[in-house]
């Protein structure tokens, strides 16, 4: 695989799922799988479903480990007709064959569908095309020589595109023998029901504060404010990797210093932070604050109506949002504010309006709504 080809499936500053060594926190998961390969129904459709980098990757990745680790031998109860043990685990050791070719990208009964490449543009397509689901009839064919398991993988199902869509609807209706679709999905309700009604789901959760620290330091990135992490990232690995690798902790004190003067913002401190999200150097920064002020209006909707949070994200966050959000009428003006700063970013960002315009949008939208819920 080239080193320099962008894999939507990576997070910069952390492992691939498929090198990761550990799936912290998705025992359950892991258990609910586990019980159906022993049981003997083991469904052909799976969907990994959960918020983005909670592990969903991994799991996939650990489940093909597993099943193509299984021989023939295996399939059909031992060299001498006595069925070996049921495993307790889905542990792969990395010397593992099997493992070892799934870790270079290149086992021969492994397909991961995923987006690809422009060749044109050297950058990601937008969209999971038809092409790389059809090119499965050929890989079910050249695959299917000695007898072992296959495994496919498609991350992520809500990337796919409606002819995509259809075509691995089809495959999950008429699966060809020993093989496992899994699907790893971070909105399920986007994908036709008919595919979700083909799969069973293995949900993945939130991590705790604790077991991101651990998968976070796994992913060799080491963070002190736990709580604070917990708290902006919703329990997801791949966004604290984000947060940690561009100080995105230090960035929401800053704004929640900027917006603990609200119902009155301080226009001159506004323009700064909006200047800084515009020009040459600013691509990291400019999508940060974006999804940092729309985490705040979210944390804000939410404490209207179930109190105050019990983790801060940055000192003085619970008592901005307490003093924002005292009851439920106020949640909805947040709330209703969400929905129309999503879709006006949408609008912005498809017409390529200037960043520092747009932060500042969202700032004097952020105040006019404080105003109105502090005046009431």
């Amino acid at each position: 695989m080239s080193e320099d080809r962008p894999e939507p499936d990576r997070i910069e500053g952390a492992p691939h799922p498929r090198e990761t060594a550990r799936l912290i926190g998705q025992d359950k998961a892991e258990a609910d799988f586990l019980r159906a390969y022993t049981s003997g129904r083991l469904h052909s459709g799976w969907l990994i479903t959960g918020p983005k980098g909670v592990g969903k990757a991994t799991l996939a990745y650990r489940i093909a480990a597993f099943l193509l680790a299984e021989g023939p031998e295996e399939a059909g109860g031992g060299l001498f007709g006595d069925a070996p043990p049921e495993p307790t685990s889905l542990d792969i050791s990395p010397d593992h064959p099997e493992r070892r070719l799934i870790l270079a990208g290149s086992h021969p009964r492994l397909a991961v569908i995923r987006r690809a490449v422009n060749e044109k543009t050297s950058k990601l397509q937008s969209e999971i095309t038809a092409e790389p689901v059809r090119d499965l009839k050929k890989f079910f064919h050249m695959s299917a020589t000695d007898g072992g398991r296959r495994v496919v993988i498609v991350d992520a199902a809500d990337e796919m595109n409606v002819t995509a869509a259809n075509s691995i609807l089809k495959e999950l209706e008429e699966p060809p023998a020993r093989t496992t679709i899994l699907l790893i999905s971070h909105q399920p309700a986007r994908l036709l029901p008919t595919i979700r009604s083909r799969c069973r789901e293995l949900r993945c959760v939130p991590l705790q504060a604790e077991e991101m620290a651990e998968a976070m330091d796994q992913a060799g990135v080491h963070i002190d404010e736990r709580e604070a992490m917990a708290a902006l990232t919703g329990g997801s690995v791949g966004e604290g990797v984000r947060l940690a690798m561009h100080d995105g902790l230090t960035l929401y004190a800053e704004l929640i210093a900027l917006l603990s003067r609200l119902p009155h913002i301080d226009r001159p401190a506004a323009l700064a932070l909006a200047e800084s999200c515009a020009g040459k150097g600013a691509e990291v920064r400019f999508p940060l604050v974006i999804d940092l002020l729309e985490q705040f209006i979210a944390r804000t909707a939410r404490a209207g109506l179930l109190g105050e949070p019990d983790r801060q994200g940055a000192p003085g966050e619970a008592r901005l949002i307490g003093k924002l959000a005292p009851d439920d009428r106020a949640a909805r003006r947040w709330a209703t504010l969400q929905q129309d700063l999503s879709a006006r970013i949408r609008h912005g960002r498809a017409v390529n309006l200037d960043p520092a315009a747009l932060i500042l949008d969202m700032l004097f939208k952020i105040e006019e709504v404080a105003q109105g819920v502090t005046a009431a």
